[in-house]
């Protein structure tokens, strides 16, 4: 157990300090208040939130009736990881997706019309799961282009359709390694399967 919460404490640490070097970049802290507001976002805060995923997108990952989801709060995402994100054109819309590639990657259409692309950096391309959703329908890459990485506010890692019917979320091998330490430390099953 000892080795589970040096991980947690660890992957904690980095991930409070990133979120403030991001603040201390948006003018929010100043540099000598680094240190402190990490350390703060480590005693006080979790790296998890509950959050209701709902609709046909992405099927059958989660139930189109709706279900509970657990996502960590991460900066950058990996291909194959299924994330929370802020809509680009409505930033009050949450959608869950799945990332398919990120920065530097190539992207190659099967419409032999469209003109392969690379992936610019700070940016990914997210699709859903269902393959019978249409693009039109489906709110994803496929509709809104390539998505600023800075939109994606989460991992989902763990889904509750109930009290027995739960697990973790398959994302890349290294995510999941990741956030076995924090699923350990922060996931609360009974609190998980409340509905809201």
């Amino acid at each position: 157990m000892a080795f589970v919460w040096a991980r947690y404490l660890l992957t904690k640490v980095r991930a409070s300090f990133a979120d403030s070097v991001k603040r201390l970049e948006r003018g929010e802290i100043k540099e000598k208040d680094l240190f402190n507001a990490t350390l703060r976002k480590v005693m006080r805060e979790r790296l998890t939130y509950k959050h209701l995923v709902q609709g046909e997108e992405m099927a059958p990952t989660f139930a189109s009736q709706g279900e509970n989801v657990l996502v960590r709060s991460i900066t950058s995402p990996s291909p194959s990881d299924v994330v929370m994100l802020r809509h680009p054109t409505d930033p009050s819309r949450k959608l869950v997706r799945r990332v398919a590639a990120v920065e530097g990657e190539e992207m190659l259409s099967t419409d032999e019309k469209d003109e392969p692309f690379q992936l610019k950096n700070g940016e990914c391309w997210v699709l859903c799961d269902n393959p019978s959703v249409s693009p039109k329908e489906a709110q994803d890459s496929r509709t809104f282009g390539p998505l600023p990485i800075s939109n994606i506010e989460g991992r989902v890692i763990y889904f509750s359709r109930s009290s027995v019917d739960h697990g973790p979320v398959l994302n890349s091998d290294e995510a999941m390694e990741e956030d076995s330490a924090v699923l350990a430390m922060e996931l609360d099953v009974d609190e998980l399967s409340r509905q809201p």
